[in-house]
């Protein structure tokens, strides 16, 4: 018996490999004779980048740049001896660097991430894989695009700082002053949801109220959004508006594959061809994965789904933890996953759940192991 185990963050609770390590102790005390191998898996979101950097035996790198409000902030990134840098949006504009009083979407930007980019190519990198979970900003990406030279200018041709606020006042798009060295740059960028950019789907009306706006706010975002998209097919003939991916992480996804050579990838299959997860699921038995919240959203894409779409592939059974699944969800996960295990008691508090998400996975993992060992005696 050889057990992979693949989950993704415990989302306010644990890490991608603090979870594995959780379950591997709980499969480990039920049967000490079982192999196991922990592969943390992310698909996009915050801690995706470190991951990753440390799957491909990457080094951080550390700089200097702005926060989503303008603040000086030391954000990390990885990169490889391959040249490849793996930057996370959420280290440089994430929302976890506000206070949620601080959440101000109108004014947020992006413009760390592209300091953190042209740090990058500062250094040699031909290939960046930017995760773009967890951001504050709903800016279109146009923040980041400023830090790397791109340039708005108003009806007056004067320049105006990209901020969501400033949108509806853009009249052009200036890309001649762009970093030299990103036109020959390979650009993923790694998505975990598959949101266009604009619409009753897109990037203000679903992430807008996540990020601090107010009803009003969000009529306003869409507004500069959509005469964002307008301009960039103005300058470039490219038309972003309904683009798959495009509304991730407040629509810098359509910027970036708007102004730039940016491709949208789905990414949890992304992070997996790079780990060569399928070398891993050869010898296996069974697979385990899990996250926070296992629900409908998990089958648009999100990290389980994919663990489990590439060990069905191999007719390797996969069971997923979870924190909560809606009655609304079972049916529909039981045609990817043979278990989804729940592993909070009812009527447990958030804050119990959260505090025990460790403790509780390792439980579920020994009962999982226990019950499969006496069905197949």
């Amino acid at each position: 018996m050889h057990i992979i185990i693949a989950p993704n963050a415990f989302k306010h609770s644990l890490d991608a490999a603090s979870a594995a390590k959780a379950i591997e102790q709980g499969l480990r005390a039920a049967d000490p004779s079982c192999t196991t191998e922990c592969i943390p898996v992310g698909d996009g979101g915050d801690g995706t980048g470190s991951l990753l950097t440390n799957a491909l035996n990457g080094d951080s790198v550390t700089a200097t740049v702005q926060d989503p409000l303008g603040r000086p902030v030391t954000a990390s990134y990885g990169i490889t001896k391959g040249q490849t840098a793996i930057i996370e949006m959420a280290a440089a504009s994430g929302i976890r660097l506000l206070k949620p009083e601080e959440y101000d979407p109108m004014r947020a930007t992006s413009f760390g991430t592209g300091q953190l980019i042209a740090d990058a190519l500062n250094k040699g990198a031909k290939k960046i894989m930017l995760c773009v979970g967890g951001s504050a900003t709903v800016d279109g990406g146009c923040g980041l695009l400023q830090a790397l030279g791109v340039r708005f200018l108003d009806e007056q041709n004067e320049l105006t700082n990209a901020t969501p606020e400033n949108l509806p006042r853009l009249a052009r798009i200036d890309l001649s002053n762009i970093h030299p060295a990103i036109r020959n740059c390979e650009l993923a960028v790694l998505c975990d949801v598959s949101n266009p950019l604009l619409g009753t789907n897109g990037a203000a009306r679903i992430f807008g109220p996540q990020k601090g706006a107010t009803e009003k706010e969000v009529k306003l975002l869409e507004k500069g959004l959509q005469h964002f998209s307008e301009r960039i097919e103005q300058a470039t003939g490219r038309n972003i508006a309904g683009m798959p991916r495009g509304g991730a992480a407040g629509g810098v996804v359509a910027g970036l594959c708007g102004l730039l050579n940016g491709k949208a990838v789905n990414g949890i299959g992304y992070f997996l061809d790079e780990i060569s997860f399928d070398q891993s699921l050869k010898n296996a038995t069974h697979v385990l994965t899990g996250e926070g919240s296992i629900d409908l959203q998990t089958l648009d894409g999100k990290a389980p789904y994919g663990v489990a779409l590439r060990a069905k592939e191999r007719n390797i059974p996969v069971t997923a933890f979870a924190g909560q699944v809606p009655d609304n969800a079972k049916h529909n996960l039981s045609t990817v996953f043979e278990q989804v295990i729940v592993i909070t008691e009812k009527d447990t508090t958030l804050e119990q759940a959260l505090a025990n998400t460790g403790k509780n996975l390792e439980q579920k993992a020994f009962e999982w192991m226990k019950r499969l060992r006496n069905t197949s005696r």
